[in-house]
């Protein structure tokens, strides 16, 4: 189906560009979401009557956007979840989680504007896109931890999990002689004893 788009669309062009794109997506996404038209005669001699005030539109929904995006960029927010020992977690992080601390720390976003690029599964330290406007997005941390003590020496570069296998876990340390009953003591320990 070939449509006009009304506003900048990743990997598919800019404001006025006519493009073909399969029928399902057309319909169910930018045709609803008002981001194109059909491309036929009259909806393209509406457009060219519309363009510039469309296109001033898109330019200050931009310039808000710009301005918003100082209280967004480079904010870290803290996702504390529960873990197993390798650092998996029982669950994941979503969009939903991400947005709750964003706006508790005042940056005023949707669940739209979160692009997860992979779903977050385990602990540590990750880059998530923030996009405003379609011309304007902005990076913010998101720390997955199990606690707090751990988020902050996350924050400063420690690597938790292979902090935590390196402590010294010796498990049992007594000689043990294979031949004694359960309950005996070695020969070793009594003269070492007395």
């Amino acid at each position: 189906m070939d449509i006009i788009l009304l506003e900048r669309v990743e990997k598919l062009g800019a404001i006025g560009d006519v493009v073909t794109v399969k029928d399902g997506y057309a319909r169910n996404y930018l045709l609803p979401n008002k981001k194109a038209l059909r491309a036929n005669e009259r909806n393209k001699q509406v457009f060219e009557a519309n363009r510039a005030k469309i296109e001033a539109e898109n330019a200050e929904r931009r310039s808000d956007a710009e301005k918003h995006s100082s209280d967004v960029e480079g904010k870290q927010v803290v996702l504390i979840r529960a873990s197993s020992n390798s650092g998996q977690l029982y669950g994941s992080v979503s969009v939903r989680d991400i947005v709750d601390a964003l706006n508790e720390d005042g940056a005023n976003v949707t669940k739209q504007m979160i692009v997860l690029e992979r779903p977050i599964k385990t602990l540590g330290i990750f880059d998530v896109r923030v996009s405003l406007h379609p011309e304007v997005s902005v990076n913010v941390k998101v720390n997955v931890a199990r606690s707090p003590d751990e988020a902050e020496l996350q924050s400063q570069g420690v690597d938790v999990m292979a902090a935590m296998f390196e402590q010294d876990v010796s498990g049992f340390t007594e000689k043990r002689d294979p031949s004694l009953e359960p309950g005996e003591i070695a020969a070793e320990e009594t003269e070492e004893q007395a």
